[in-house]
This record gives C-alpha cells, sequence and structure tokens, in this order.
C-alpha cells in the first residue's frame, strides 16, 4: 500500500473545461440531474421504494421548478418544453404518491408552475 495521498483535481484544468460549456448546457445538465434524483426519491427506479422519501422529492421537484421558471428566458423552447413535461410528471407523481395530497397550488413546484391537477 502506497503513503502517497491520492491526486488532488486538477482545478485549473477543471475551470478551463467548465469554462467551454455553454451556459444552456450546465442548466440543462442540472435540470435532468434534479429530474433524476426526483425520480429516484419517488420510488420511480427499478429498486422502487427502497429510495423513496417524499420529503426529499419535494425539495428536489421545488428547486427544480424554480430553476426552470429562473431560465425560462435563458433557454430556447427546444431545451424548456421537454423539462417542463418532466417536470409536470414529477409533479403527478409526487401527487400520486402523497397519503394526503397537498391541495392544488401547493404542491412542490406549483409555486412557480401553477396547480397540476391530477
Amino acid at each position: 500500500m502506497s503513503d502517497t495521498p491520492p491526486a488532488s483535481p486538477d482545478f485549473d484544468e477543471m475551470t478551463r473545461d467548465i469554462a467551454e460549456v455553454p451556459a444552456v448546457e450546465v442548466i440543462v445538465t442540472v435540470a435532468v440531474n434534479l429530474m433524476s434524483a426526483a425520480a429516484v426519491k419517488l420510488g420511480l427506479t427499478e429498486e422502487g421504494d427502497k429510495y423513496k422519501d417524499l420529503d426529499e422529492a419535494r425539495k428536489l421537484i421545488h428547486a427544480l421548478a424554480g430553476l426552470l421558471d429562473g431560465s425560462a428566458t435563458e433557454i430556447s423552447s427546444f431545451h424548456a418544453a421537454p423539462l417542463r413535461d418532466g417536470l409536470k410528471s414529477l409533479q403527478l407523481a409526487f401527487r400520486e404518491a402523497s397519503l394526503v395530497p397537498d391541495e392544488p397550488g401547493h404542491g412542490p413546484g406549483e409555486k412557480y408552475t401553477g396547480p397540476i391537477y391530477g
């Protein structure tokens, strides 16, 4: 076993890499990561209920809705439309999974999207 510490990340290289990425791509990547994490916390993955946590899902969905609302004028509808569709699907799945559903307009992210009925 070696006594040398693991190589630390080259922050200059990481900065150069991120500098080359367009803002739209960063926004879409973050949105997709939030969507994926929310789906896991809603129990929508192969593992099902193993990672289900509606409190965590609520936070992720709310953050996703805020990101999409805040970036709506910055990303094209080409990028925004499928993300909004995914958000709505997650909001509906949350409503379905909740034992006591939120009133329309009070569910996760509905502050940004308006009421979701389902």
